[in-house]
């Protein structure tokens, strides 16, 4: 049987696992939420559940790939007792992972054509009117579209082609510490602006009437729920690295880094984002609205506006590849488990079979735009977000998590002497009440909260 391989270093474990949970979301929606819902005192709220849910949830997908050695597919089959059906999770999770690409490809085509388009002068002299134009223009051209989504595909299949270490680590090793350097950058640029320091104040300070006002309970649901979806929890997107890895740390210790990285980018997107409109007195939007009209609008007024804004493009470019990297990797691997071929068949199948499947988001937004699943004003990719986010995820989280907890699954000593193989952080017995029982509910808790914001 050929040896699973490996990845070449610690670093490369921690910049991989964080590079799958920091995505556009930690741009588009992080910022907005922490400064609709009260500042820092959202920042708190959202801590605690990072460190009550994120943390355990992420470090059992962790255990599960380091046990098992072995892609989502087959991780609970190795590990389950026989006769047991925990291992259809496997094929909950590689579905998951071909319906989070199915959109996530076009986004991240998005993010590299406003970085030629920034790069190239096109919002040089633009008006508010013209740059929410250009944004309109994109998605009714399918061709332009479709010609960057499939540059994403190619390029990410290609890169994973050549190997766990000399493709997949080693590319997403430097994109990861090109992101954090411009994203320091970035902020520090926009912190120095007139009028900048107003909206850091108004961004980390803590505002409890602000809270108060937009519903305590609000607040509450909103943290949890980022919390959770941050980290991509659910379809082995993390448990995948934790094949990869030795025994030599603990797992919750990792665990911790990785949120901690994911968490920094989170936070110093926002310094990013409120000191600008601020300084230019600007509402801060959020979603597409946020990266493509607002702040180039912003860095139309601000001196060297074409140079931040490509700056900040290629940024966003890197926040998005690195998931579209990690989760190709999630795919090539469970099919390679699946069918026994090597990992360039893989690889290259792969490429036709996902840009067929993200096209109907491509022409959700034009060719097919009357189409509207989840009511007016939707689009394809809001079913396909809506599958993933509010389905796939919390309903594949509950299974891992029982699996890891329940005497008929694999079972809370299994899972916590894998978890606390190593040196670094361990686990505490004591845990055993609040995630057997305490820690699913809160999980049920946000499925509902999901299906019942989208679908009433």
């Amino acid at each position: 049987m050929k040896e699973r391989e490996r990845l070449g270093s610690r670093l490369g474990f921690l910049l991989l696992s964080a590079g799958c949970a920091i995505g556009i979301g930690n741009v588009w929606k992080f910022p907005y939420i922490t400064g609709l819902y009260g500042g820092g005192a959202f920042v708190l709220i959202y801590l605690f559940f990072l460190v009550v849910m994120g943390i355990p949830m992420l470090t059992m997908e962790f255990s599960i790939g380091r046990a098992s050695r072995k892609s989502p597919l087959l991780a609970c089959k190795v590990l389950e007792k026989p006769g047991q059906k925990w291992h259809l999770q496997g094929y909950m999770a590689m579905a998951g992972n071909y319906l989070l690409m199915m959109f996530y490809t076009t986004v991240s085509g998005w993010m590299l054509h406003y970085f030629y388009l920034t790069a190239s002068g096109t919002f040089e002299n633009a008006d508010v009117d013209r740059v929410e134009a250009i944004f309109g223009e994109m998605l009714s051209d399918p061709l332009v579209m479709s010609l960057w989504m499939i540059l994403v595909v190619v390029v990410g299949f290609f890169i994973c082609s050549r190997g766990v270490q000399a493709g997949v680590e080693k590319i997403t090793k430097v994109m990861m510490l090109a992101l954090f350097f411009l994203i320091v950058v970035l902020a520090v640029n926009s912190l120095m602006l007139d009028g900048g320091m107003e909206g850091l104040k108004f961004y980390l300070l803590p505002d409890f009437d602000r809270m108060a006002e937009t519903g305590i309970g609000a607040t509450i649901a909103a943290a949890m729920n980022q919390s959770f979806f941050t980290l991509s929890l659910g379809i082995g997107a993390m448990a995948i690295f934790g094949s990869y890895i030795g025994k030599e740390r603990s797992l919750a210790g990792e665990s911790l880094r990785v949120c901690l990285l994911d968490t920094f980018v989170a936070i110093t997107a926002g310094l990013i984002i409120f000191p600008a409109c601020f300084a230019f007195g600007v509402d801060a939007d959020s979603g597409p609205n946020l990266i493509f009209i607002t702040l180039p609008n912003i860095f139309n007024h601000m001196a060297g506006g074409r140079v931040w804004g490509s700056l900040f493009f290629l940024f966003m470019a890197f926040a998005a590849f690195s998931t579209v990297i990690a989760v190709f990797e999630n795919i090539i691997s469970c099919c390679m488990d699946l069918t026994g071929c090597s990992r360039k068949k893989a690889a290259f199948v792969n490429v036709f079979l996902m840009i067929l499947l993200s096209l109907p988001c491509v022409l959700g937004f034009n060719l097919l735009s009357g189409f509207e699943p989840l009511g007016e004003g939707t689009s394809i990719m809001d079913l396909e977000d809506f599958l993933v986010s509010n389905i796939t995820l919390p309903i594949g989280s509950l299974i891992y998590l029982l699996f890891c907890t329940s005497r008929y699954g694999w079972g809370w000593k299994n899972f916590l002497e894998e978890a606390n193989t190593g040196k670094g952080l361990k686990l505490r017995n004591g845990l055993r009440f609040y995630m057997t029982y305490i820690l699913p509910i809160i999980i049920l808790v946000i499925f509902v909260l999901g299906i019942k914001d989208v679908l009433f």
